[in-house]
């Protein structure tokens, strides 16, 4: 199956998601419930724009070779480095061919048959945790449980899941908290200070990645609060207007960090070409979330191994004309700003 198949067959199952050829933000905008935003969706769309204004810089005067796409982190290694973003209620945003338990068994199994790892989600129902560290615990613990920013019993309830799903490490999107089907519970999702933080990641005794990290401050914060990992993110654009692009900002957030944990980044990344610009500007690797659900929608576990393949493919080959090997010899020099 190729990703092209995989597209056409997602048209039309996937609720307000229009599967455009290049999703880019503009097709869906402000749709929510939906991949849109709560506002007029420009930040998804800057997104977009942000990487495919950045260029590489060819260079084939150098050693030929297939390049190692491979990855190590976490003590795991994957075959490139891309992750599959968490999403939840899939129903609720994109229609009713899968819910939550179905998607993630199928993406946290194909995901980690090729050769790379899941994200998963989490929701205002708390079978959404449930069902993920169900999938989870079936993959050896091969997938990470994205937690949302809920009170703190809320939080040790699910990070005991988590724990005994195996997985080897845990995430929280803390810009969740701008998500407006989170604000109407009681207690509600909602940011947390550096205090707070600290004694989740504290309490989660698994390796802590925090999503949602906008700028050097924040970063800062969140390796004071003992993060083993950040994501540079703005929720797909969905959770406020006006902020700039993951793009924007991941140069200097990789810079206030300063190898203290890893970098991760998403929004908008559609390409291969795309993940080695974000590797290229430093970032340890790449999330990617709306494709993945569109894989699943369109060719279940055929259809995330295409888009791997995709990936792989495009992500091989700017590296063979920029001259790395390896991931390792990717630097800032090979792209323009």
């Amino acid at each position: 199956m190729t990703y092209q198949e995989v597209l056409q067959s997602a048209r039309g199952q996937m609720g307000p998601c229009k599967v455009c050829p290049v999703c880019d933000g503009r097709g869906c905008r402000n749709t929510v419930p939906g991949p849109g935003a709560k506002g007029v969706g420009d930040v998804a769309i800057r997104n977009y724009s942000a990487w495919q204004n950045i260029r590489v810089n060819m260079d084939t005067l150098c050693a030929s070779g297939a390049p190692d796409t491979r990855l190590e982190l976490f003590g795991h290694s994957y075959r490139i480095p891309v992750f599959a973003g968490p999403v939840g209620a899939v129903q609720l945003h994109y229609g009713s061919k899968y819910d939550d338990p179905a998607y993630n068994d199928i993406l946290v199994s194909a995901c980690r048959d090729s050769g790379i790892l899941a994200f998963t989600g989490d929701g205002t129902n708390p079978a959404v945790m449930v069902a993920a560290c169900k999938a989870i615990k079936a993959a050896d613990g091969f997938g990470i449980p994205t937690v949302k920013p809920w009170d703190a019993g809320t939080i040790a309830e699910k990070m005991e899941m988590v724990r005994d799903c195996g997985a080897f490490a845990v995430a929280m999107d803390i810009d969740a908290a701008g998500l407006p089907f989170l604000k109407n519970l009681n207690p509600p999702a909602g940011s947390k200070t550096v205090e707070e933080l600290a004694q989740i990641i504290s309490d989660a005794k698994v390796p802590f990645i925090v999503k949602g990290i906008m700028t050097a401050r924040g970063a800062e914060k969140a390796v004071q609060a003992g993060a083993s990992a950040i994501v540079v993110s703005n929720h797909g654009g969905r959770v406020l207007d006006q902020t700039p692009a993951t793009a924007e900002v991941l140069p200097e957030i990789v810079d206030a960090v300063a190898g203290r944990c890893a970098v991760l980044v998403d929004g908008g990344i559609r390409s291969g070409v795309d993940v080695f610009k974000a590797l290229a500007m430093g970032a340890t690797a790449v999330l990617i979330a709306r494709p993945f659900v569109t894989a699943v929608y369109g060719g279940a576990a055929d259809g995330v191994k295409a888009l791997v393949d995709k990936l792989e493919g495009e992500l091989s080959d700017t590296m063979s004309m920029c001259g790395a090997h390896n991931l390792a010899e990717i630097s800032r020099d090979m792209v323009r700003l």
